[in-house]
Parts: structure tokens; sequence; C-alpha cells
């Protein structure tokens, strides 16, 4: 059973994904919250799989949100699925480098929304390798950090194929396919390097992938 926790200050957005989340028979709405203080708490109460976040709320917005569940080892389980109007802009783009495991535009079609909500249960990425690109380049303006560096130097040569093949929207199943190996082993290099450069889910692998230059903005 995939558990989901809504935080949205809007009643409607909430009673609206509700309602479509309870017709499915593997997923249970295990509480609601109006904003992103109340959606933390509620969060350490109940131990979601998924926090479906608002990006804008008061108390304290979708990222700084994102940012405390991350951060807190109890919530390890959690995978945060950002909500947004807006699509694609910078504070989707933070909430991603604040450990969001993807977004969703809240006009979503219904059953693309049911299908993010597993795919994220999964430990998977919710972008779409254009859509990740489009955000890099249009938003990562800066170096990447040292740390994150030095840590990409411990990678060995086919981890960071994997990592590549991984920015690039590819599954396991995929990446073994492309680099001649089995699934586990793929799965192997991708979790290893998820360790070494300190990445909570596949999604921060790839915006770090990009950040540190080992796959190009607008590249394929």
């Amino acid at each position: 059973m995939i558990r989901v926790l809504l935080v949205d200050d809007q009643p409607l957005i909430r009673s609206g994904f509700r309602a479509l989340l309870d017709l499915e028979d593997d997923i249970e709405v295990v509480a609601e919250a109006a904003d992103g203080a109340e959606g933390l708490a509620l969060a350490r109460e109940h131990l979601p799989d998924i926090a479906l976040v608002d990006i804008q709320m008061p108390v304290l917005d979708g990222i700084e949100t994102t940012r405390r569940i991350v951060a807190d080892p109890s919530l390890a389980c959690v995978h945060v699925v950002i909500l947004t109007n807006y699509g694609l802009d910078e504070y989707v783009f933070h909430a991603l480098r604040a450990g969001a495991a993807g977004f969703l535009v809240k006009d979503v079609q219904p059953e693309d929304f049911l299908h993010s909500v597993r795919v994220a249960a999964r430990g998977d990425t919710l972008l779409a390798p254009s859509i990740t690109r489009r955000l890099i380049d249009r938003y990562v303006t800066q170096p990447f950090a040292t740390a994150v560096g030095k840590s990409l130097k411990e990678l060995t040569n086919r981890e960071r194929e994997a990592v590549a093949l991984v920015a690039q929207g590819l599954s396991n199943d995929e990446i073994a396919d492309r680099m001649v190996i089995s699934p586990l082993t793929a799965k192997t290099h991708v979790n290893r390097a998820m360790t070494k450069l300190h990445a909570r889910d596949r999604a921060q692998l790839v915006v770090l992938a990009y950040e540190s230059g080992l796959v190009a903005p607008g590249g394929s």
C-alpha cells in the first residue's frame, strides 16, 4: 500500500487529489495539511511513502518543507513530490536541489497523476530528460560546489557512465542494455554513485550530473 500525505493550502486542490487517490486499491491518503509546518509534523507522525507538497504555502513553503524532510533521518522513507501551478520555474529547481523526487503541475491528467505517484513510490525520478535539461540550462549559472567535484572524481568510469545515462532519463534496465551489463549491476553502479555523491534519490543524481558538467545542458 502506498501511503500519501497531501500538503496544500487550497482545500479544493487537496479534496480533488484525495478523491482520485481514494479510488485506487493500492494507495491510501493518511493525512492532509494546509501548510508546510503542519505537513512536516504529520510526516513525522504518519511516515508516508509520498508527500505531495505545494510549492507556495503560508508558514512554511514547499522548498523549506522539502529541505526539512530530507534533513530528518526519521523521514528517510518519505519521497517529496512538489505540486506547482506554473510548471518549470526557479522554485521547482530549488525544490529539486533541496531533495524533491520530482514535480507535478496541478492540472496534470488524472491517469498521469496516479502513474506519477506510483513512480515516486518506487524511488524513481519524475523528470523527463528534456524537462531536466531546460531546468538546468535556465537556472544553473554558477559552478558546482567543490565538494561535488571532489566526489565526482571518486566515481569509477562505469559509475560515471551510469550517472550520465540516468541523467538522460534511462531506467536501470535501459542502462543495463546500453552498458551491456545485467540490470543488477546497473542498479549497483547507480546506487554506489548516489552514495558517493550524497544524492538522496535519482532526481538529485540528475541535478548533480548536470551541475557537475558530467552532462552538458542542452545536450542529447
